[in-house]
């Protein structure tokens, strides 16, 4: 009886230790992040002072640089109001073409999905010549709608392929049932189907702001101006002057952007978990 409970003990223990290197290192950046964003330049480059914590009293000159010396709180809304119009257009296509190819006859579906995945694997730096020339010759350059143009190019096939897997693990019953009932196939996909299908549309919804977050090239290449720019482009273009580095401001625009969305994670990660593995069994 002691060895079994010995046993227990030392797998809870292992368990909890295992689930602690997690959370240590998952929850590290967030950490130097905030640790760094308000420590003052001498106390951040003397090689002697310990970088876990402050040896010298901590200041907002960094945050102060961040809002009042850059754009960041228009890049910020860049970012929100592309993001937001990019899910949209993400959701108003990947839906119904997921739902479509997840419910056409035989194999032509699936592989018609994988041919669509397969776009999403193309390098943007081999696209974004061409995309420049699309971008000009509709006159779009500099404009915050180049970057919702173009986004939906990479974040389309990805989700349609993502939803595809979502609707193949929903019985057709449900939907002829509704059919049955007086829906149209239209109908039943919006009344039945889509409430069904929350947790995929919201791994679609985490996954395309984080792209759209995290994108470069593209924001790099079509915007100029600086009122214009997204945070992934403005903070490293305006805090990186040569080799110096303004590492105390650069880690606050890296904290106040990814915050959000890590709170969303945490939020959702239920069901963001269960939108990417949901068809995995079947």
């Amino acid at each position: 009886m002691d060895g079994d409970r010995l046993r227990r003990i030392g797998a809870r223990g292992g368990h909890a230790g295992l689930i602690l290197l997690f959370v240590v290192f998952s929850a590290f950046p967030f950490y130097w992040m905030l640790i760094t964003m308000f420590k003052r330049e001498s106390d951040l480059l003397r090689r002697t002072n310990n970088p876990f914590i402050y040896s010298e009293p901590p200041t907002l000159e960094n945050l102060r640089v961040l809002f009042e010396d850059t754009l960041y709180g228009q890049w910020l809304l860049n970012t929100l109001f592309v993001g937001a119009v990019v899910v949209v257009i993400t959701l108003l296509l990947a839906l119904p073409a997921g739902y479509a190819l997840a419910r056409l006859a035989g194999r032509g579906g699936e592989q018609i999905g994988i041919a669509i995945f397969l776009t999403y694997l193309v390098p943007p730096t081999l696209l974004f010549i061409p995309m420049s020339r699309v971008i000009g010759d509709l006159g779009l350059q500099d404009s915050l709608w180049s970057l919702v143009l173009v986004y939906p190019s990479f974040t389309v096939p990805f989700c349609t392929w993502l939803l595809m897997g979502f609707f193949k693990a929903i019985p057709k019953d449900l939907e002829e049932a509704a059919m049955i009932d007086g829906h149209s196939r239209f109908g039943a996909f919006v009344k039945i189907v889509i409430p069904i299908s929350v947790a995929g549309i919201l791994t679609v919804i985490i996954f395309t702001l984080t792209l759209v977050m995290q994108e470069f090239v593209y924001a790099l290449t079509f915007i100029t101006a600086a009122r214009n720019y997204t945070v992934s482009v403005g903070v490293p273009t305006f805090l990186v002057h040569g080799d110096v580095y303004f590492w105390g401001s650069l880690m606050a625009g890296c904290f106040i952007a990814s915050v959000p969305i890590a709170i969303l994670y945490n939020f959702f990660v239920d069901r963001f978990i269960a939108g990417f593995t949901v068809g995995a069994v079947k």
